[in-house]
């Protein structure tokens, strides 16, 4: 009776042990399923619009500003990402975790004919730091080649700053407008909700950007 309890023990435990790792193994690949998007506008390195989803925020990484306050290499991610969001044959998006941020934007894993977006910008060095709400899919991989960039000084890493962190040229004190219009000659991107130019009426969509193209 005893033998018998002791391989019932050894069995229930190994038992135990496999549901375990299936548990860790989903907790740590939960990103969904990919979908087929298309591109209805380009905002600048990490934000763009989408057919399906509307505004999207790239999950996981921050690159350098570029529209109502410019940074080094803020111009030249927003470059690359909307030229390969351009050419594009097909754009996948992917959820991990929250789907939405505190704006109303989509999160998601940006795929661009195969290739994950966020990690080619890494690799580029055009992202300048990552913003972190949870555990993601692709985190580790990504933190390492944002190691390898910083340590080979590529883009935002090197030496070399095409422009350094200032506010936009055409920024001035003025915050208050009568339409969009107006705010584009000033603010040719728009402004977040954040800015204090920002004003509900001209934020349409509602998504927490008011005037942009």
């Amino acid at each position: 009776m005893k033998q018998w309890k002791k391989v019932f023990s050894v069995v229930m435990i190994a038992v135990l042990s496999f549901f375990s790792f299936l548990t860790v193994e989903s907790a740590e690949a939960k990103a969904g399923k990919k979908f087929t998007v298309s591109l209805q506008k380009c905002t600048d390195g990490d934000t763009a619009q989408f057919s399906k989803v509307g505004k999207t925020r790239f999950l996981y990484i921050d690159t350098p500003e570029s529209t109502n306050k410019v940074e080094s290499y803020g111009k030249t991610a927003a470059k690359y990402t909307c030229d390969k969001l351009k050419k594009a044959k097909k754009i996948e998006l992917q959820y991990d975790g929250t789907k939405k941020d505190k704006y109303g934007r989509t999160l998601a894993w940006v795929w661009v004919d195969g290739k994950l977006l966020q990690k080619e910008l890494i690799k580029k060095g055009y992202v300048k730091k990552f913003y972190d709400y949870g555990t993601y899919s692709y985190e580790k991989e990504l933190i390492q080649l944002q190691k390898e960039a910083q340590k080979k000084k590529v883009g935002y890493w090197s030496k070399h700053k095409p422009s350094s962190s200032t506010t936009n040229s055409n920024t001035s004190n003025k915050t208050s407008f009568k339409n969009c219009t107006e705010l584009r000659k000033v603010y040719p991107n728009g402004v977040s909700k954040s800015h204090p130019a920002y004003q509900a009426k001209m934020d349409r969509d509602k998504d927490g950007y008011a005037c942009e193209r």
